[in-house]
């Protein structure tokens, strides 16, 4: 047996052409458990370093990001540009968390939180996707940066992330925007995702330092609510992943619904979700088994997957050529998504610990995605204390107010610019 013969089992290689880097694309059993290193790797970093612990910098995150830099290293210095098989697995593992997410979401959370707190959760995600736009078209104008491409470095990158902005670059293509519209979106939507995940935690460390937060100790996740320790068994965990599978499969009808409304881009994600809250508070109607601790850990397991499979195949060689201008643009936006954070959410969600947590996760999908959001805040709560609000329901329903309100806005802003 050859070299190339071995290494078929673990890939495909590509010989490059014209001057090209050849690849490797490794196939997706092996690409799985580069992640499981990429995890491993990032908790052991972490748990090292008390400056990473202190801003709440997720694990997956800080080795996901040194992985796609030696990545990136290897393959300009012409050796070999290497490629993961990931497609499949990264959507499940994002459907999955959040199906998991949505689970948590009882009908007892939402009447305690109030109707008045969810309207201002709507307000202040509406209020920041509008400043993006505003903030992204006049910088975009005083660096000669064409409107379209302005908006693809606005709210359809940053609150919309990778998927609206590569939907949105054929819409404004349509309207006569530049030829790398969608390329421009989709590597400012990846720049987000790393700008959401390194400011989220500092923001809620900077607030809980300022003004001497603390948790509450009463504030417990349901499975810590008992002084008995509760033992995860091998048929409550099979049961609780069936449960899972089958939750993701309702979620597609509902996803069916949701996106085909028009003007609305609708991820898939948020059928699963919204499958995961109908299921456990139909599971407590009919007080049946709710399997919420095993739910629990397989929430935290496809987080920590998702994040490292995103993180670990950033191609950071192909976010070079578009830094320039773009980078202006979302200085820009980082600037003011950490302001809003500081200074408008966490005043306008109580000014106290789980105002500061969730201005941590407003930084997460409004500059990346809803999974950014949701590990920003599990990394603040693993260093300062938990908050049931924060945890469940601010992120879900800030990310679903996000993909009402942002395409609609873009539509009608981007017919004003044609």
């Amino acid at each position: 047996m050859n070299v190339k013969s071995a290494l078929d089992y673990f890939g495909t290689y590509t010989r490059g052409v014209d001057g090209a880097v050849s690849t490797f694309k490794f196939e997706y059993l092996t690409s799985l458990g580069i992640a499981a290193i990429v995890i491993f790797l990032g908790k052991f970093i972490v748990g090292k370093s008390k400056l990473l612990q202190k801003y709440a910098i997720p694990a997956p995150v800080v080795a996901g990001l040194l992985f796609s830099i030696l990545v990136a290293i290897i393959k300009s210095l012409g050796i070999v540009g290497f490629e993961f098989d990931v497609d499949l697995t990264k959507d499940l593992a994002q459907n999955i968390f959040f199906l998991a997410v949505g689970y948590g979401f009882s009908a007892g959370l939402i009447k305690n939180a109030g109707g008045k707190f969810l309207v201002k959760i709507a307000f202040a995600a509406c209020l920041l996707i509008t400043l993006q736009n505003v903030v992204g078209i006049l910088v975009g104008k005083l660096i000669n940066l064409d409107p379209f491409l302005a908006l693809q470095c606005s709210s359809s990158s940053m609150s919309g992330g990778v998927g609206t902005a590569a939907a949105m670059g054929k819409v404004f293509e349509g309207m006569g925007a530049p030829a790398n519209v969608t390329e421009v979106g989709v590597a400012a939507g990846t720049m987000g995702n790393i700008m959401g995940s390194l400011i989220g935690g500092p923001v809620a460390a900077y607030l809980i330092s300022k003004y001497s937060l603390k948790s509450d100790p009463n504030d417990k996740p349901e499975q810590e609510l008992s002084d008995s320790v509760y033992e995860l068994k091998d048929k409550n965990m099979v049961s609780a992943f069936a449960l899972a599978l089958l939750i993701g499969a309702l979620g597609m009808p509902i996803y069916f619904l949701l996106d085909n409304i028009p003007y609305i881009e609708m991820p898939k994600f948020i059928g699963c979700l919204f499958a995961g809250a109908i299921m456990r508070n139909a599971l407590e109607k009919m007080d049946k088994e709710t399997y919420v601790n095993e739910m629990n850990a397989i929430e935290s397991m496809f987080l920590d997957l998702y994040l490292a499979l995103v993180l670990m195949t950033i191609d950071i060689t192909k976010l070079i050529p578009v830094a320039g201008k773009m980078g202006i643009i979302l200085l820009a936006q980082a600037v003011l998504v950490g302001l809003f954070a500081i200074v408008i959410s966490f005043n306008m969600f109580g000014r106290d610990y789980g105002a500061a947590v969730m201005a941590s996760g407003n930084v997460g999908w409004a500059c990346g995605s809803g999974p950014n959001s949701v590990a920003n805040i599990k990394a603040v709560m693993d260093e300062y204390g938990y908050h049931h609000i924060a945890w469940i329901l601010y992120p879900s329903f800030a990310v679903l107010i996000d993909d009402i309100y942002n395409p609609i806005f873009l539509s009608l802003i981007s017919n004003l610019l044609k």
